[in-house]
């Protein structure tokens, strides 16, 4: 049997083990750990770049094939201005490249895209492929692909809250009419459900700004391996693992029907 048919064969058998009616709507994802896996193997940090892309790819296909309907990933954060300026413009003509070659094919699979952040920084360039490439695929509605560059979880808090502040200042609205739903409403996810898992590799146990307001009450699964190394089986067992959960949002169970009350007398 061949590599590749090994590798379906446990996709496959793996993926049985899903509940499909219980499949993760919205998954999130911080794709950690691609210039690692490049400095371990003695190569440029751009390799672990382009190997990264291969494995959204991947995990692109794989979250659609599964039942997913958005896909929400961390590709360039508020704090990645700080890294080397040669890495930088490698990962900007690398946006760029990659919506270039791929956007059709995202297309064809009625996918549709939107980028999340503060995209004035970015070349003209590269902002008229991003404007294009949400025009293109705008009407698209079997699955939402949202990538979140010069992105960061609290400049989107505070810029919600300063608008909020100015149009209660102007009289617009009370400040008694501030709420969560409200707030929700002004976020760039505006429209999304929030994601039920979120999936970080590379083995750290940190947020990194990342959708603080949206992750409230996600789901956290951490894998050790480097962005890279991730793929489908990886990804079946973040979804096999998010199964196994008591989702119980402040409450006691969530599995089931028993009350409190319930509970106590069988105690």
């Amino acid at each position: 049997m061949g590599l590749e048919k090994i590798i379906d064969k446990k996709n496959n058998d793996l993926s049985k083990k899903i509940d499909k009616q219980r499949v993760p709507e919205h998954v999130a994802i911080i794709m950690d750990g691609n210039g690692r896996w490049a400095t371990k193997k003695g190569l440029p940090r751009s390799f672990g770049h382009n190997k990264g892309v291969s494995t959204l790819k991947e995990i692109l296909k794989a979250s659609k094939r599964l039942g997913c309907k958005v896909l929400t990933v961390y590709a360039f954060s508020t704090e990645n201005w700080t890294r080397p300026r040669k890495e930088v413009n490698f990962l900007i003509n690398l946006f760029s490249d990659v919506l270039q070659n791929e956007i059709n094919g995202i297309h064809e699979e009625s996918t549709k895209i939107k980028f999340i952040g503060d995209l004035s920084p970015f070349p003209e360039t590269l902002k008229k492929i991003i404007s294009s490439s949400e025009s293109l695929t705008k009407k698209n509605n079997e699955f939402l692909f949202n990538v979140c560059v010069n992105y960061g979880g609290r400049q989107e808090i505070v810029k919600v809250a300063r608008k909020l502040a100015l149009k209660s200042f102007s009289g617009e609205i009370k400040p008694s009419e501030v709420d969560e739903e409200l707030f929700n409403s002004e976020l760039l996810t505006q429209g999304i459900k929030d994601p039920e898992l979120l999936i970080r590799t590379s083995g750290e146990k940190r947020l990194s700004n990342f959708l603080l307001w949206q992750l409230a009450y996600s789901e956290i699964y951490i894998s050790d391996l480097l962005w890279p190394d991730f793929n489908e089986y990886e990804f079946l067992k973040a979804i096999v693992d998010y199964q196994s959960r008591n989702r119980r949002f402040g409450g006691i169970e969530s599995l089931n029907n028993k009350s409190f009350e319930d509970s106590q007398h069988s105690s």
